[in-house]
């Protein structure tokens, strides 16, 4: 029989290990994980910058990615493409789009009023020296050479979509083909594409890179795709290390945060082939045969916009491993959003509900903390009785607990249970591009950004405090209670910098937590008290 002192002890450890894990966790990607990233991307675009422009080998699928100009030129580093290069300018409802020289999606500028960055300017999707979204490369390497010194020609250098679907055709005259690209743009800023070529020229096209306003540490960004079985292939920045074929895909799409290039075509499937850049960052590429059509988007990840252009793309939002319980929970914060009108509240809300749907669990939790605490004087009676003789001390704490209906294993197992829903919910509010521009009470205007006054912060480290001065703790190790004291400490400082909505969930969450604690703990002193 194993010895339940170890079995309370086990308990501590779990606890700790859960919470220390979780802090470690944050603390290695904020503190080694982001400098090293910025550290490589920086490194990159330095190299990017003393590159110049080579036609792509296709035949080998090269994965060497254009990084300069059309001319050869080094690239500027801003996302400001010089008028040159721009032979058509499309205006939707929701953003601006221009079209390079040789046909292909050069930026992509938002247009809406929230879509801003820390300068207040409209937001801009791309780096002018990444691989660009309806790149064609052609399998006969001479044409391919020939592709990327003729210019496209144009048939109209203005198109105004915002209010009616218009068309482009853009046309580029090469020897021994004339590749097509008819273009359909609609005021939603989806667009219909279908792709041509002569004498029977077999090309590739891609979606681009992708969108390179928010790649952070704390979000999953780089490729992912649907295929025929309604399965998803994921493959984040940096962790393509060679090329790959993907048959029968629904859509593919390359993604930031907030940000995705989606093409889909939900009609006939799409080979595509994915080849890592210098980075091992995946970049696709449609086999598009001698012409081929497709539908595609360029912007935010809005659920609603999504799924107005149909439903399963939808799976262009990736909430990682919770998926499962994160995409029903965001179906439900959509959903409550409808009714408040304002996400902050809406975040109050769902905390408030999942407190409420979790509160068995908790009460549980609760209950067996209060016991243990109870029974701790006649725990360390029978430690002390039976110190010589582990066996006995075993049964005779078995029986202790059995008598008082005691779980030496029960104020841990619902903090594990509940850690799915929490990185869900985290997976959420970290992913939803409609907190973006969306404020709450006077001091947020932003939920997806931080709180510019780290009242949020303050305030959650303060309840998680209070949090953990009225619930009953059972430790005897005095190294244990230490780290427990600076959780609180620790937990703010990384919060500083994490969305305000995020922070308000865990404030409001606390509060909650509070309040059922000090239930409990009311009565448990009541019947104390009775006892007496």
């Amino acid at each position: 029989m194993n010895n339940m002192n170890q079995n309370n002890g086990m308990q501590k450890r779990m606890l700790i290990m859960t919470l220390v894990v979780f802090v470690f966790f944050i603390a290695y990607e904020f503190l080694v994980l982001k400098p090293q990233q910025e550290a490589k991307a920086a490194l990159a675009k330095q190299e990017q910058v003393e590159k110049q422009n080579t036609a792509p080998d296709v035949n080998t699928l090269d994965t060497k990615m254009v990084t300069t100009d059309v001319n050869g030129s080094p690239v500027d580093m801003s996302k400001t493409i010089a008028t040159s290069q721009i032979v058509s300018t499309i205006k939707t409802a929701k953003s601006t789009i221009e079209i390079d020289t040789l046909g292909r999606v050069a930026q992509v500028t938002l247009v809406e009023e929230k879509y801003r960055d820390d300068k207040l300017n409209q937001i801009k999707l791309f780096e002018v020296n990444q691989l660009r979204p309806l790149e064609v490369r052609f399998a006969d390497t001479n044409v391919n050479t020939e592709a990327f010194k003729v210019d496209v020609v144009a048939s109209s250098s203005n198109v105004d979509a915002t209010t009616t679907a218009q068309e482009l055709v853009l046309t580029q005259n090469l020897n021994g083909t004339v590749l097509t690209k008819k273009l359909t743009f609609y005021p939603d800023g989806h667009y219909d594409l279908k792709v041509s070529t002569t004498n029977d020229k077999q090309f590739f096209i891609t979606n681009g890179f992708r969108p390179n306003v928010l790649a952070d540490m704390y979000a999953v960004h780089g490729f992912i795709s649907k295929l025929n079985d309604s399965s998803l292939k994921t493959i984040e920045d940096g962790k393509l290390d060679k090329n790959e074929n993907i048959v029968g895909a629904k859509f593919i799409s390359s993604f930031d945060r907030y940000y995705t290039t989606v093409i889909y075509n939900f009609d006939k499937s799409l080979n595509i082939s994915l080849m890592p850049d210098s980075e091992s960052n995946p970049q696709g590429f449609i086999h598009g045969g001698s012409d081929v059509t497709f539908s595609g988007f360029i912007g935010p990840k809005n659920h609603r916009d999504l799924a107005a252009l149909n439903p399963e793309l939808i799976d262009v939002i990736d909430y990682g491993w919770f998926t499962f319980i994160a995409k029903p929970m965001f179906l439900l914060l959509q959903f409550i959003q409808g009714y408040v009108g304002n996400w902050g509240w809406t975040i109050v809300i769902l905390t408030i509900l999942i407190k409420l749907v979790l509160f068995p669990l908790s009460f549980k939790g609760m209950v067996s903390m209060q016991k243990l605490k109870d029974l701790a004087p006649k725990m360390k009676e029978i430690q002390v009785k039976y110190k010589d003789d582990k066996q006995k001390q075993s049964m005779h704490m078995m029986e202790l607990y059995k008598k008082h209906g005691a779980n030496p294993m029960g104020g841990c197992l619902p903090l594990i249970l509940q850690i799915p829903v929490f990185f869900a919910i985290y997976r959420v509010l970290l992913n939803a591009i409609e907190l973006k521009g969306a404020p709450w009470m006077f001091w947020v205007h932003d939920l997806a950004e931080m709180d510019p006054y780290f009242v949020l912060p303050i305030l959650m480290g303060v309840t998680m405090f209070l949090q953990q001065k009225i619930t009953p703790n059972t430790m005897q190790d005095e190294m244990q209670k230490k780290i427990f004291q600076f959780l609180p400490v620790i937990f703010t400082f990384f919060f500083l910098w994490f969305p305000a909505g995020l922070t308000l969930y865990w404030f409001i969450n606390n509060l909650f937590t509070i309040g059922q604690q000090y239930y409990i703990n009311s009565v448990f002193e009541k019947k104390r008290a009775e006892k007496n």
